[in-house]
């Protein structure tokens, strides 16, 4: 009797899924909790200790937010929305507190040469195999492919990629894009992105769905993107639709290797702007950066670029409640991930990578019904305390 779905079958329905409408299937536990490493990558050349990213949002990142980020090992990324040298004083301050960095270009190789070590590989996923070590590109070698080799003293010429497809480096986004659907490829150039920030209109102030009818599920895209991506050795960051430590765990089994939080970073002392207070509660603002108010300050040029006059909101203005600091509840919230990775059989975000590509992991679809009794149901009252 065959028990739930391997992702393959459950994302190819023609549904379009959120985090709330799908469930993980308890795997088997040989482990601890301590023992699951939650380290990963921003992007090919960013490693960061924890996968959380501060969305660069007005109400979210400045200088403190992505500090406190910092030191928990994870990033943020500071907003744009104010002058030049108003960022690039934000920038400096959080500076102080540094995120591993490595730069170094794609290796070059001639045909008849060997790949001998992985160290090979340690700038990138990919080594590029050219005439004469460094002009015309003839073909790719792929570290999954090295990998696999039996002989590593083979001559890249008999195993590498070949008709590798190229555009001159002096075109611009739209005609990358362009070129791309013409031939009809489904990967991302290998040259030129280091990682995917994936999420159209799934967060928590966000109206681009309801508005532009475009967008999808938040599970369905990371995990539709994550599966290309993949291929290619490119991070995913999931950006979006983040509420709670199991919307984490999902969005990073499903592929991704970092999260974007919003909302969830949003009320926090780190966060931009002063607390108020509404019917008794303690808030702060938050707000899209595709609402009108966010628009003015600058960020119409994310969603209309410089030359729309009519301004159309895609994001509201909110307020949310007191959250205290990140340093104390993103700890928290990282051991609530590790304890659901710890239930999936995954010690680190490469094993639950593994264990959904092979379809050792099973997932379902939750009725809604089946989200109700997930949750906390049937009480008159209760206190609810993630810690």
């Amino acid at each position: 009797m065959e028990d739930g779905f391997p992702a393959t079958r459950l994302f190819n329905q023609g549904y379009s899924y959120t985090y709330d409408d799908v469930i993980f299937l308890p795997h088997y536990i040989d482990f601890p909790t301590d023992s699951v490493q939650l380290s990963t990558k921003l992007s090919r050349n960013i490693n960061l200790s924890v996968p959380c990213v501060a969305s660069p949002m007005d109400t979210v990142t400045e200088s403190s937010m992505a500090v406190a980020m910092a030191f928990l090992g994870g990033i943020g990324i500071i907003h744009s929305n104010n002058t030049s040298p108003e960022q690039a004083s934000l920038i400096r301050s959080a500076k102080s507190h540094r995120i591993p960095f490595v730069s170094t270009d794609i290796p070059f190789v001639r045909p008849d040469d060997s790949v001998l070590s992985a160290s090979a590989f340690d700038s990138s996923q990919c080594v590029f195999v050219t005439e004469k070590g460094s002009q015309k590109l003839l073909g790719v070698v792929d570290k999954s492919i090295w990998d696999s080799l039996d002989d590593k003293e083979a001559r890249v010429c008999s195993y590498m990629k070949k008709n590798v497809v190229t555009l001159s480096n002096t075109c611009n986004f739209n005609d990358v894009a362009g070129f791309l659907a013409a031939n009809e490829l489904d990967f991302v150039p290998l040259a030129g992105v280091d990682g995917l920030r994936v999420g159209m209109g799934s967060g928590s102030i966000c109206t681009t769905q309801e508005v532009c009818a475009v967008g999808r599920g938040q599970a369905t895209a990371v995990y539709k993107v994550s599966s290309i991506a993949s291929q290619s050795g490119i991070p995913v960051i999931a950006d979006g639709g983040i509420s709670n430590s199991g919307h984490i765990v999902k969005a990073l089994t499903l592929g991704a290797s970092t999260v974007m939080m919003g909302s969830f970073l949003a009320g926090s002392t780190e966060a931009p702007g002063g607390y108020e207070y509404q019917g008794g509660r303690k808030v702060k603002k938050y707000r899209g950066m595709g609402s009108l108010e966010a628009m003015t300050k600058g960020s119409d040029a994310r969603y209309l670029g410089d030359t729309s006059k009519m301004k159309i909101a895609q994001g509201v203005v909110g307020a949310v409640a007191d959250k205290g600091s990140v340093l104390k509840f993103i700890p928290y919230t990282m051991q609530a991930v590790k304890q659901g990775f710890q239930d999936l059989g995954a010690n680190s975000l490469q094993a639950a990578h593994e264990l959904l590509r092979s379809g050792t992991l099973r997932l379902e679809a939750r009725t809604g019904a089946a989200q109700i009794e997930g949750g906390v149901h049937g009480l008159v009252s209760y206190e609810k305390k993630a810690f």
